[in-house]
């Protein structure tokens, strides 16, 4: 069974506007009607990027996944770009205090597992106009649990 980046991609959206409080698009601005936030500034866009397989061979229901994503963080001023980068990176890293858990649960489809996340890149702050973006990349490693 292969891993179905859509599936996941959407799951991580959810996992950033949880922890976020703000609208996150997939590959594009989030809608007005996007919730919680809509189009309004602070917000983050989602890009997949891909994933390498691993483990048996294709076709095998037993596979692993490495699903890479970048996640930009559009603001009307530095520190709003780089706080919601904040709370994206927490999304992705935060753990509860015994360390033993995800603060924010990536929640995949039946089937699947979320085994590991790692932040793959941080390319930090630029500036276009009045709109400041933050990007970072993460790598969220799935397995099938059928």
């Amino acid at each position: 069974m292969t891993v179905p980046g859509r599936q996941i991609a959407q799951a991580v959206i959810q996992t950033i506007v949880a922890a976020s409080g703000r609208s996150c698009g997939y590959a594009t601005v989030p809608t007005s009607q996007s919730q919680p936030s809509g189009g309004q500034l602070p917000y983050h866009v989602l890009y997949e990027l891909g994933q390498t397989v691993s483990g048996p061979p294709f076709g095998d229901p037993a596979a692993d996944a490495r699903l890479l994503f970048q996640v930009t963080t559009v603001g009307s001023s530095p520190d709003a770009a780089s706080s919601g980068a904040d709370r994206v990176r927490t999304a992705f890293l935060g753990r509860i205090p015994s360390g033993a858990e995800w603060l924010y649960p990536i929640v995949v489809p039946s089937g699947y597992a979320v085994i590991g996340r790692e932040l793959d890149r941080e390319d930090g702050m630029t500036v276009a106009g009045s709109a400041y973006s933050y990007v970072q990349r993460y790598a969220v490693h799935v397995t099938t649990t059928r």
